[in-house]
């Protein structure tokens, strides 16, 4: 696989060493949409900018047994998305994210064509994320790749609205 720029890469599953270099990349990226926006740690302690951990991931990683993959550029995560159990035939693309330097070369369409392949292989219906409600950007960039906005709900220990898109397989 390449990116749009011409550059190698390729997405595989994480292994439990990968875990602390993956959180790192969970937060870079989700941290651009809380300087973005002005959210805080105090009035959203729940986003993912502010929640991810190691620790977080290795639970996910070992106890949940949740599939977690990446997009390598040579030995660098530039790309990670991990997969919730499903619920009702509906499975939940969790955490995707691109490395701020990495965007717009086609890594997160690649992930996100990876998880939808898996997600369809497991028997699932549908696939929803769960973005920012005010990232009208995002939300575009989703309803491109096929996904319909569903529903806005409002979550204790977030500032913000959360927007729930789904895509049906």
């Amino acid at each position: 696989m390449t990116t749009s720029d011409g550059g190698p890469g390729r997405i595989e599953f994480i292994k439990r060493s990968d875990i602390p270099e993956a959180a790192k990349v969970i937060r870079q990226s989700f941290m651009t949409v809380a300087e973005e926006f002005g959210y805080t740690k105090e009035k959203s302690p729940l986003f993912t900018g502010f929640l991810i951990s190691e620790e977080r991931l290795f639970r996910q990683f070992d106890e949940e047994k949740r599939p977690m993959l990446c997009y390598k550029i040579g030995e660098k995560i530039a790309g990670y998305y991990s997969l919730a159990r499903p619920k009702d035939g509906v499975c939940e693309i969790n955490n995707l994210a691109v490395l701020p330097e990495f965007r717009h070369r086609g890594i997160g369409g690649a992930l996100v064509a990876d998880a939808l392949e898996r997600i369809k292989a497991a028997g699932c219906r549908a696939a929803f994320v769960d973005i920012v409600d005010e990232n009208e950007r995002l939300k575009r960039w989703y309803e491109g790749l096929g996904f319909r906005y569903e529903k806005t709900v409002r979550l204790d220990g977030y500032e913000f609205l959360n927007g729930y898109m789904i895509k049906e397989l």
